[in-house]
Formats: C-alpha cells, structure tokens, sequence
C-alpha cells in the first residue's frame, strides 16, 4: 500500500521542509470536505502563530480527543483551498492498515513551535 522508498534528496532539500509541532486548540465538524474531514486550528507559538488546516482523521479520532493534542505539521506549503476554507499547514499522519490516516505525535512534552530535524 505504501509503495517504495520516493527518490534520494540532498539534506538540503529536507530542510526546505519545515515541520513544527503545534497544539490543537479548536476542532469542529467540516462538512463541505469531500472527504470526511476536521477542521482544525493549531497554535505553533509565537513565531509562526496560529494557522487552519483540513486533516482527513475522522476514522480514528473525535473532536473531543484533538483539542489539547500536540500535532506535527508542515508550516511551509502554500495554502490549498479545500472546499470553502484555506488550510494553511499539512497535519502529518501516516496510513494503518485500511488506509486511514493516524497522527504524528511526539511522546514527551516540547514546546509548541518546535522544528523537526
């Protein structure tokens, strides 16, 4: 399902990839997504402020379970427009077994903004 490895980069074609870590602080329902979708906006701390993004996590998650949850995200993509919202960041997650997606999460406390090396 997840295919092979994608081709080789440069390590400096992995550090124009900026993931941070941010907190979710609002998840609501987003029924205009073609796909089962939240809406969610994330605090990344003060230098990169709070941005949206649409993240197809329906399946595994309710929106009681986001709020508070730290997520890593790509801060550095331009804004897509998904239905009538802009998501502004990529929430990561990889596939389980049916395809769905599971979050990136980080396993001990780190402060919002945090960038992934």
């Amino acid at each position: 399902m997840a295919g092979p490895a994608a081709d080789q980069i440069t390590f400096d074609d992995f550090l124009k990839v900026d993931v941070r870590v941010g907190r979710i602080v609002t998840a609501e329902p987003f029924p205009e997504a073609r796909k089962p979708a939240f809406r969610l906006t994330i605090d990344f701390g003060p230098d990169i402020g709070v941005r949206k993004s649409s993240a197809q996590i329906t399946r595994h998650y309710t929106l009681d379970q986001l709020v508070g949850r730290k997520v890593a995200a790509v801060v550095n993509f331009p804004p897509r427009q998904i239905g009538p919202m802009r998501s502004e960041v990529l929430t990561l997650g990889f596939p389980d077994a049916e395809g769905e997606v599971v979050l990136v999460g980080v396993d001990r406390e780190v402060p919002v903004g945090g960038r992934l090396f």
